[in-house]
């Protein structure tokens, strides 16, 4: 049975990383806002993915940098000191992101179910969403949206891009027709293989598109470009 949160008064999200999730979770907490317009929302982020969502209005973020090891988990409850939130979505089952929610003061606190509470995660929750087969990252997250009683999971993004940015990439793509493939995971298993990338990429081309390929520095994700590279036929 989901939770109604008409006269609650504030919601804690955890999903620190990674960037691609923390896209999808944005989905799921601008759903939340439509249905509970005054609810305020604190969402604990990863530092670099905060980077990406750190202009959406009516939510407070508090970051957490993994890098800083266990002073991470003590900046967090410091961070957060004197708060109790009524409901706390803990949307994320590394064993990191448990500890960190052990460092969050809620009445309630909503995991995944069952089947995909993985890393003992139902260990930090005494609620949890419905199950699910197999779904999507997006629709596992809207789970969360529905089980504190969102009516319309329809996924909308809005997440604001300030005018330098945009200035910085007209000056750089004048015709506006840009294809970007980010085409590294996280993992090289999870990748698809490059000449496949390529013969996106060449079509794209040939229907009028500047392909720009994005990504880190890592040594996997420059090996990754220069194959894509070196299979398109069209430069």
């Amino acid at each position: 049975m989901s939770l109604d949160l008409s006269s609650k008064q504030s919601l804690c999200v955890l999903r620190l990383s990674a960037i691609g999730d923390v896209c999808h979770a944005v989905a799921m907490v601008q759903a939340i806002q439509r249905q509970y317009p005054n609810l305020l929302i604190t969402w604990v982020v990863g530092k670099l993915e905060y980077q990406l969502v750190k202009h959406i209005p009516n939510v407070e973020f508090v970051i957490f940098d993994k890098s800083q090891g266990w002073r991470s988990y003590t900046n967090l409850r410091r961070a957060l000191s004197g708060q109790v939130f009524d409901v706390l979505l803990h949307m994320q089952v590394a064993l990191r992101a448990s500890v960190a929610s052990l460092m969050i003061k809620a009445k309630v606190k909503i995991g995944f179910d069952n089947a995909r509470a993985k890393e003992g995660q139902w260990l930090f929750t005494n609620r949890k969403i419905e199950a699910q087969y197999q779904p999507h990252v997006l629709d596992g997250f809207m789970g969360f949206a529905k089980a504190v009683g969102v009516m319309d999971v329809t996924p909308k993004w809005s997440i604001p891009i300030m005018n330098d940015d945009v200035e910085w990439v007209k000056s750089r793509f004048p015709t506006g027709k840009v294809f970007v493939i980010c085409a590294a995971a996280s993992k090289a298993e999870r990748n698809w293989l490059p000449e496949r990338y390529a013969e996106v990429a060449d079509h794209a081309v040939s229907k009028g598109y500047q392909v720009v390929l994005c990504g880190g520095p890592t040594v996997l994700e420059k090996e990754l470009a220069g194959k894509i590279e070196s299979s398109a036929q069209q430069s």
